[in-house]
């Protein structure tokens, strides 16, 4: 794609992009949460989208996940495309009945003759002082539920994609957002067809000494360890999974057999996280005869995120961690 083509933009606006073009495509796309009308939502996502597309669709709810998801469930099966917020991801504890006992299971009780085309928009993750009940990275649970699909957008490019991805599946698709990436930029394709696919893991670091799979706000620390060991001499692969449920191992697998040695993290708590499927993966598959040192896990301390911004950063995986990760690989320690 031609760079005249693409324009730069925010996380947040690619975003909102997506969901406008979408919205204008399809007169059945609808869009609740709380305080997303005039107030434009907690991080300014829906800015604008009362004004275009009236309350008719875009529809401010009481403070009830339970009821914001249920509805769009509920909508979801008579033919609209319903996208909904949650302010923080910490609040879909609320509304877990009707996405996995309802919304994820429909399709098959029904023997296909259900869809449940919804959009569940999470914002979640550390950083922003904002302590343990509006902090945490929850995805494992979700990727734990068939009939759910869960992707996490690293970029703004692949915000604009996804989203739209999203809206047009006809199954539960589980959007989330990292809180402290809304205000990247980056160049985003202008074309309305374009979208990225549900279901793909991408290289975004070419290497062929370590391999490190991230994703979210921790890619952007793998990346900047990669380019700070490049300079030693050490060159990293680095792949971000873009769908953690169902998530592609096959690019993973195939640079592991290539390297040799995996770094695998997440901020999220490391316990039972998403990391440790990843690892069992690879394990499980031909890659594990290639390798030629124990995988390295980082992930979150097994404590709620704190308030004090020096604690917030210590109990999640940072540049350095890659980096000291790298080197007990390499035996350079």
């Amino acid at each position: 794609m031609k760079t005249s083509d693409m324009t730069r933009m925010t996380y947040r606006d690619a975003i909102r992009l997506g969901i406008t073009e979408e919205m204008r495509l399809d007169q059945d796309v609808i869009f609740l949460g709380e305080d997303i009308g005039l107030y434009g939502g907690a991080f300014g996502v829906s800015k604008g989208l009362l004004e275009e597309f009236g309350e008719a669709r875009i529809l401010d709810t009481p403070i009830s996940e339970g009821a914001i998801v249920g509805t769009a469930v509920g909508a979801a099966t008579t033919g609209l495309r319903p996208i909904c917020e949650m302010m923080f991801m910490d609040f879909i504890t609320l509304g877990l009945d009707a996405l996995v006992n309802q919304g994820a299971k429909m399709r098959y009780m029904f023997g296909g003759q259900a869809q449940v085309p919804m959009v569940l928009r999470l914002p979640a993750g550390s950083g922003t002082g904002a302590a343990a009940q509006h902090s945490q990275s929850l995805e494992a649970w979700l990727c734990h539920v068939p009939g759910l699909k869960v992707v996490t957008p690293s970029t703004p490019a692949q915000a604009k994609g996804l989203i739209k991805a999203a809206i047009r599946d006809n199954n539960p698709v589980c959007f989330i957002e990292h809180k402290m990436l809304y205000d990247a930029v980056g160049l985003v394709p202008l074309d309305e067809d374009y979208t990225l696919e549900i279901g793909k893991t991408v290289v975004e670091r070419v290497g062929k000494d370590v391999t490190i799979v991230a994703y979210g706000t921790i890619l952007g620390k793998a990346i900047e360890a990669a380019e700070f060991l490049e300079e030693e001499g050490i060159l990293v692969e680095i792949l971000n999974p873009l769908t953690l449920y169902p998530m592609d191992m096959k690019p993973i697998i195939e640079s592991v057999i290539k390297t040799g040695c995996l770094i695998v993290a997440h901020e999220a708590v490391k316990t039972g996280g998403v990391g440790g499927e990843i690892v069992a993966r690879v394990v499980e598959s031909e890659a594990f005869d290639y390798l030629t040192a124990p995988i390295i896990r980082l992930g979150g301390l097994d404590v709620p995120i704190p308030f004090n911004q020096e604690l917030e950063a210590a109990v999640v995986p940072q540049r350095n961690d890659f980096v000291h990760g790298v080197y007990r690989l390499l035996n350079r320690e």
